[in-house]
């Protein structure tokens, strides 16, 4: 009984972390394996001292989706602990399709309106996946050139920038 409970957990914690990828990379993939996905990928110490990661691995010329995309891995002690997907705002419907298609639906999906004195309201539209304590999260600034998929564990997105 022991044994079938921890095989049943050993898999539940492996979908947690298969659950979300870039082009076959999840978290937890080692440097190795980000540059057998993505020979181009130029990996380099951190710029900046950091708990969270201390390398990263950055490809500019992917396919994702569909749509052309650029990539960052961080890595802390070679495991891949977030990584980050960039890619034209036009290719928004392509990507979420297949983000759906990839990951089920998003547990939220809407589209902000942020009103500015004076200037042109901002439209920006969110989505979010989450399994466990890795989320997943789509933004995209209608009418810029900002559009992102960050996929990390925890705390990563406040970690990252705190310096050591």
């Amino acid at each position: 009984m022991r044994a079938l409970l921890a095989i049943v957990m050993l898999f539940g914690a492996a979908s947690a972390f298969a659950a979300f990828d870039v082009n076959g990379i999840t978290l937890g993939a080692s440097e190795r394996e980000v540059r057998q996905a993505f020979p181009s990928a130029y990996c380099q110490p951190l710029e900046w001292k950091s708990a969270a990661a201390d390398w990263r691995c950055d490809d500019s010329r992917i396919s994702f989706g569909g749509a052309p995309a650029r990539v960052t891995f961080y890595l802390k002690h070679d495991k891949v602990q977030a990584f980050d997907v960039g890619f034209d705002p036009r290719d928004r419907e392509r990507v979420i399709a297949f983000l759906k298609t990839q990951y089920g639906d998003p547990a939220s999906e809407r589209t902000d309106t942020i009103t500015r004195q004076g200037k042109e309201d901002r439209k920006i539209y969110k989505a979010a996946w989450r399994d466990g304590d890795v989320a997943a999260q789509v933004t995209v600034r209608l009418g810029t050139r900002y559009a992102r998929l960050e996929v990390a564990r925890g705390d990563f997105a406040q970690k990252i920038y705190e310096v050591k």
